[in-house]
């Protein structure tokens, strides 16, 4: 879809109150680091399980749009955190794609079918059209915004190509994703056409999020530390570049990495607005390797939320200034952990809030 038409035909929706997230991810003038949690929608917040409660499971759950919308917005309720993040998940797009897979409690994903040949290839779904396979999540934003009614940004998100690829290869979690990665040795061809499918479904989500109300997009890859520098430069870097290049004209972009302080040098060459670090990235080295001219998220170690408040005090207050004064937006260097106090999370965001 062509960046104006796209533009044109996004819904009215109220004036944002807080824009902080957006200043920030476009490096104007804030008047403090805008912060939000990955995975704050849900895991923590007990009202998050009453709902989970009502519903038959974790794919129930982000199938209906009403309910994923309430959840979206409890920790901004509860937390008082600076965006919302739409109540999803990444493995929506392989599913779009004809690749169904479940959620099996305290176990993770499980694909009943895989993707590892040519032949497996043929089988799968090459017009996604978001509006008929995910119209759920496009219709979860919809409602969102129209509750938030302007109160902060609403985040949209996908995985990465290299993340989905590997849990469509694989079928499974995996400690070291040894078969994705053989695969791009043994079959380049192969892993060429499935990231490009998982490329193009991903640009037309992403675009159908921002039509639906989306204020900024995060493209999540989860895997990419598996990957040597040579590898993501051939198989993961032209498919960002791709996405960035589609969806930066249109929202902020933030291209979280997790694993990939050794990327950085080529991921500063995309198009996007924001970089994500994980915990193990100083933010000292990050910022000299990437230059002034992206925002830097993150990137508080999760299991610090664990410490006492005088502890997780200090140590926001320590990253905080690890980052500097420009161009920052506060999170964690993953998601929040599930047995996490609240309480403790609270914390973090009103130290980070106080900082101004």
């Amino acid at each position: 879809m062509e960046v104006q038409s796209l533009l044109n035909s996004q819904p009215e929706h109220a004036p944002l109150q807080n824009d902080l997230l957006l200043r920030a991810a476009r490096g104007e003038a804030v008047e403090r680091p805008p912060v939000w949690l990955m995975r704050q929608a849900g895991r923590i917040l007990p009202e998050y399980r009453a709902v989970r409660a009502k519903m038959g499971g974790f794919k129930d759950l982000v199938e209906s749009p009403v309910h994923a919308s309430e959840v979206t917005i409890q920790p901004v309720d509860i937390l008082g955190v600076d965006a919302a993040i739409i109540f999803s998940d990444i493995l929506v797009i392989p599913e779009a794609m004809g690749l169904p897979y479940e959620l099996v409690e305290k176990v993770g994903p499980r694909f009943p079918e895989v993707v590892r040949t040519v032949q497996d290839l043929k089988r799968l779904r090459t017009n996604v059209d978001p509006e008929v396979h995910l119209s759920y999540v496009l219709d979860a934003i919809r409602q969102t915004k129209r509750d938030l009614a302007g109160r902060v940004p609403l985040i949209g998100f996908c995985g990465a190509p290299w993340t989905i690829f590997c849990y469509m290869v694989e079928g499974k979690g995996s400690k070291d994703w040894a078969l994705p990665r053989r695969l791009l040795w043994e079959q380049p061809a192969f892993a060429h056409s499935l990231l490009d499918s998982i490329t193009e479904a991903s640009i037309a989500y992403l675009q159908a999020q921002v039509k639906a109300g989306a204020d900024l997009v995060q493209i999540f890859d989860s895997w990419a530390g598996v990957l040597s520098d040579g590898l993501y430069a051939e198989f993961m870097m032209p498919r960002l570049r791709r996405m960035c290049d589609a969806l930066s004209p249109l929202v902020p972009v933030t291209v979280f990495a997790k694993g990939g302080a050794h990327l950085l040098p080529q991921l500063a060459d995309l198009s996007c607005h924001t970089l994500g670090l994980d915990w193990q990235t100083d933010p000292r080295k990050a910022r000299q390797l990437v230059g002034e001219e992206k925002t830097l998220q993150g990137n508080l170690d999760p299991s610090i939320l664990y410490a006492s408040p005088e502890v997780i005090r200090k140590k926001t207050q320590e990253m905080l200034s690890n980052f500097g004064t420009r161009r920052h937006i506060a999170n964690l260097g993953h998601g929040v952990y599930p047995d996490v106090d609240p309480e403790h999370v609270k914390v973090f965001v009103e130290t980070v809030q106080k900082s101004a």
